[in-house]
């Protein structure tokens, strides 16, 4: 045979594995083949192609491996099993831009599915390596790398403690300063995931300076980057009132209200979860939301928008309202409560239905005049239905128990307290009979009401053990009418009652 024959031989066995690297890569991108792959032993073919003399065969190899392990977690085991994830760190170090992305992103798709993966990448080593990976010149290894340790990262606390105590946090705090809107995206959304689990976690970010930088970023027109922007100073606002307050210091308020009207669903999402982790903390942080019109762009907010991005505004409500009478009066002024009923009667998830309770337990507790608010809202025999459904998540039915028995006691508003006479069980009738007990003696034009709308009647008619708290006011009600009245209420028309009684 010729030399040219001979490597021809080479040349061909070099097309060949070229030729299969960039087949497996373009069928792991459909999920219908994975298992197929995955019975023929791709894996096992794939390893030695990342010692391949040939740098593209290595990168297409990693670009597979990372496909498919990010497919499942029985994937992404077979790629620790398999001993793979310390060839790719080392080559992290060594190789050219175009593998390091290709490395990073198979350690991202190995960390994604369980704390014990994310570890796993970690007691290989990885983090040095990626953290080293954030300081090269080109924006995708460096993309790449953020998004590796963020995954890493969102597991739980020891996760993030480690990448913290790789060096990653002052590196992520100067890729969201570079001109990338990628890159920008991938680091705030790591730095949200760091900051999540706890105080200490998140004054870390703090420390660094990212407030700052996050809160330039704001206005940005990419939406996506919003999303995580928005994300990550609610991730840090949440755990306490002074990082809270930091946030608050950078002056974002009120611009980012302009971002309720976001076209992107999830940066008006985020921006009210934001707003809701402020506002938890203090009366002050509160008041600051108002003052700024927050409460009234969260209102028009909620009228906006339908399904789960709803959550996070109720919420946001009900704290503000919790805090003081004046807070929750501002909830009212600003039309929060028929929006809230709106909401209530609206949204079919019972875990929306049951922050929308627990609202309107935090509006009506406070004065009678918050109560009657909620009251002519029509709310309270919504709430009532949704505490006896039996249907109903026993969470949902908590949370309308309490909201019954937080506004009922202050509710002075009859109209709306006369229909529960006819539904309510006897745990949540004693307080509305409570209620009648204590206005209708005050009140003569209410005292004949009752009696023509058949409501004294229908307080006859109710069965109540002697000596309870119910039977009490039962007879503290009957003491505002004449014996006879309430002795013919049960033989005698409501209207012939009253001209009995004139």
């Amino acid at each position: 045979m010729s030399q040219r024959q001979v490597l021809q031989v080479f040349e061909q066995y070099q097309k060949s594995r070229t030729q299969f690297v960039q087949t497996i890569a373009d069928l792991a991108t459909r999920p219908q083949n994975i298992e197929t792959l995955q019975n023929a032993g791709v894996m096992s073919l794939l390893r030695p192609l990342l010692l391949d003399v040939v740098p593209t065969i290595q990168q297409t190899a990693a670009l597979a491996l990372g496909r498919l392990a990010s497919y499942n977690e029985d994937l992404a085991e077979a790629v620790v099993k398999g001993d793979i994830l310390p060839q790719l760190i080392y080559s992290l170090a060594e190789q050219n831009r175009f593998y390091k992305k290709a490395a990073a992103f198979v350690l991202r798709a190995v960390a994604k599915h369980s704390p014990a993966l994310a570890q796993a990448v970690v007691d290989c080593g990885a983090l040095d390596a990626l953290v080293i990976s954030l300081e090269e010149f080109d924006p995708d290894v460096k993309e790449a790398a953020a998004w590796a340790l963020g995954y890493i990262a969102r597991h739980n606390a020891n996760l993030s403690q480690e990448v913290v105590d790789a060096g990653a946090i002052p590196l992520l705090v100067l890729c969201i300063q570079e001109p990338e809107v990628a890159l920008k995206r991938i680091a705030a959304s790591a730095l949200s995931d760091i900051a999540k689990h706890s105080p200490e976690l998140a004054q870390t970010v703090v420390d660094t300076g990212a407030i700052t930088h996050l809160a330039q970023m704001i206005l940005n027109p990419d939406a996506k980057l919003k999303r995580q922007v928005f994300s990550a100073l609610s991730q840090i606002s949440k755990h306490s009132v002074d990082l809270a307050e930091m946030v608050v210091e950078a002056e974002i308020f009120p611009a980012v209200l302009a971002c309720l009207r976001d076209p992107d669903v999830y940066v008006s999402k985020n921006v009210t979860t934001l707003m809701r982790e402020i506002t938890k903390h203090t009366p002050e942080l509160s008041q600051m939301i108002v003052n700024t019109g927050g409460v009234a762009a969260v209102v028009d907010y909620l009228g906006d928008s339908r399904g789960n991005v709803r959550l996070p505004g109720i919420m946001m409500l009900g704290y503000v309202a919790a805090h003081s009478e004046n807070l929750a009066m501002a909830v009212i002024v600003s039309k929060g409560v028929p929006q809230l009923a709106i909401c209530l009667s609206e949204e079919p998830e019972e875990h929306i239905k049951a922050a929308t309770a627990w609202a309107f337990g935090q509006i009506g507790r406070h004065t009678p005049e918050h109560a009657r608010a909620v009251a002519m809202a029509n709310v309270l025999p919504n709430l009532l239905a949704l505490y006896m459904d039996t249907d109903s998540s026993e969470d949902l039915q908590v949370k309308a128990k309490k909201a019954l028995k937080s506004i009922l006691p202050k509710c002075t508003y009859l109209p709306a307290l006369e229909p529960l006479l006819y539904e309510a069980p006897s745990n949540i009738l004693k307080h509305v009979v409570c209620q009648f007990s204590k206005v209708l003696p005050c009140d003569s034009k209410a005292r004949r009401l009752f009696v023509t709308s058949g409501g004294l009647k229908k307080v006859q008619e109710i069965k109540v053990d002697p000596g309870s708290a119910l039977q009490e006011y039962i007879n503290s009600l009957n003491s505002c009418y004449p014996e006879e009245i309430v002795r013919y209420t049960h033989t005698l028309k409501p209207c012939n009652l009253l001209i009995y009684w004139l």
